[in-house]
């Protein structure tokens, strides 16, 4: 396969990680409900004392602990994660939706970190940087050869630090060297526009802290300048997931109140439960309903919800519930399935553990995990088929992910790979390799514009694969 393909693959998944969380800090690590095994930990004491008596040269000790701890967490399923002082921070950043940095949203192209977008008032927007500009180089590092993750970290930092970047700019052929000071950057995780004349698109890239107030605020313009709306896309096309009240939060905005949304299911307590369309269940501790302010009409417009192979945790227990009612039309592809919840427990000040602690069902008791949502309609990327869908990564791909009954791995992989070799031999026989998927919510859109196809009423061109897609998705059902 092309590395171009499988970097286009790769990026357009998304943030695989970013899942369904549950912020419950707590002083300490619940204890074990058992005995600890005395022969295996005398082991791994004697380990450690090795290592750090007879390895070639000083370890440490710390980072043999805090490495020894990682280990143990990673063997169990793809999501489970020790923080450490850097890495919890960066993840508190993540769900905060708040940052230090230079404000774009980024995708890669040809081995380049391609601007997606600027973050209006950010720092990148205030230089004139502008969507389709690639970025060659961070300081004295090409950007060729790096991870999309890479490049972030380069391009982060501390706050009033500078970052030079090298932008080339394809429509004036040309590039140039750009400084930019990192400040706080405030992530915009809801997108909203209306696109023609009674019908309005609002994008949930997320599901963050700011999230739903954000939601609130976008729809509440839509309906100032549409007041009679007739019908609304919610696009959470590679959506990663986020918090578990967020995706409560924007359900319960186009559900009756009380319904059921999800519920989890696993070994403690704690983690059997149901969430309901109710503020109690989604609103923060001391905080008013933040769905109150909402048009009444919001709870019976004609909805379709676009999703892909990106869309995961939060985004899916959406899908699932709106679906699940009869509330909205589900259009796109499969969802990624990741139906498991991880709970943080605080270690310590600066440490934490982000353990597995149940797997979550929509309102009909459907199990996500390593499944996933099948749409009502099935859409190709564009007009002209699927561009990089068969190389994308599902939960059932990824090593140690959490089962739901007996699956044939060895089944799917050879599937996954004809479909691969398919793609490759197709754009083997082109002039030219494929172009980059257009911008969400843009006019060459092509799923948004089927999507709008079917809330009026209006022919949509579905899936020209929509077979093999439905054989893909049959064994998970």
């Amino acid at each position: 396969m092309s590395s171009k393909l499988k970097v286009a693959g790769w990026v357009a998944l998304g943030a695989l990680a970013g899942g369904l969380t549950t912020m419950q800090l707590q002083a300490n690590a619940r204890s074990s409900l058992s005995p600890l095994p005395l022969d295996e930990m005398q082991q791994l004491a004697a380990v450690f004392g090795l290592v750090k008596a007879e390895y070639v040269e000083p370890v440490d000790e710390k980072k043999l602990i805090n490495d020894a701890i990682s280990g143990m967490v990673s063997g169990l399923d793809p999501h489970s994660q020790f923080f450490d002082k850097k890495s919890f921070k960066e993840f508190r950043e993540g769900t905060s939706g708040k940052f230090v940095g230079v404000g774009i949203e980024i995708g890669m192209e040809d081995g380049l970190v391609k601007i997606v977008s600027p973050i209006e008032g950010s720092p990148a927007f205030r230089a004139g940087l502008k969507s389709g500009d690639l970025i060659s180089r961070i300081d004295d590092t090409a950007v060729r050869g790096l991870s999309i993750d890479q490049a972030v970290k380069k391009m982060r930092g501390d706050p009033a630090t500078k970052v030079n970047l090298t932008i080339y700019r394809k429509a004036e052929n040309r590039s140039f060297p750009v400084t930019i000071v990192r400040e706080e950057i405030k992530v915009q995780s809801v997108r909203a526009k209306v696109v023609e004349p009674g019908y309005a698109w609002v994008r949930v890239s997320q599901f963050q802290e700011p999230t739903v107030d954000a939601f609130v605020k976008k729809v509440e313009e839509i309906y100032k300048q549409e007041p009679k709306l007739k019908g609304l896309v919610l696009d959470l096309r590679n959506d990663p997931g986020g918090l578990l009240e967020g995706a409560v939060a924007i359900s319960a905005a186009f559900l009756p109140k009380g319904v059921e949304v999800v519920s989890t299911n696993g070994q403690i307590p704690e983690s059997k439960a149901t969430y309901k369309a109710d503020p109690d269940d989604y609103r923060r501790r001391g905080g008013d309903d933040p769905l109150k302010r909402l048009p009444v009409a919001l709870k019976t417009v004609p909805l379709v919800v676009l999703v892909n192979e990106g869309s995961a945790s939060a985004s899916e227990i959406v899908a699932g519930a709106l679906q699940d009612h009869k509330r909205a039309t589900i259009m796109g592809a499969q969802t990624f399935g990741k139906g498991s919840v991880q709970t943080i427990r605080q270690l310590g000040p600066e440490t934490a553990l982000k353990i597995t602690t149940a797997r979550y069902f929509t309102p009909q008791g459907r199990a996500i995990q390593a499944k996933g949502i099948t749409p009502d309609v099935l859409l190709d990327e564009t007009a002209e088929g699927n561009v990089f869908a068969a190389l994308r990564t599902r939960e059932a791909d990824l090593e140690k992910h959490l089962a739901n009954g007996p699956e044939d791995n060895d089944a799917r992989q050879k599937a996954r790979e004809e479909a691969r070799a398919k793609l490759e031999a197709e754009y083997a026989k082109r002039a030219e390799p494929p172009k980059p998927l257009p911008e969400f919510g843009s006019t060459e859109d092509f799923q948004l514009a089927q999507a709008l196809n079917k809330l009026k009423g209006q022919p949509v061109i579905a899936a020209k694969a929509a077979t093999e897609r439905k054989a893909e998705a049959k064994p998970a059902e």
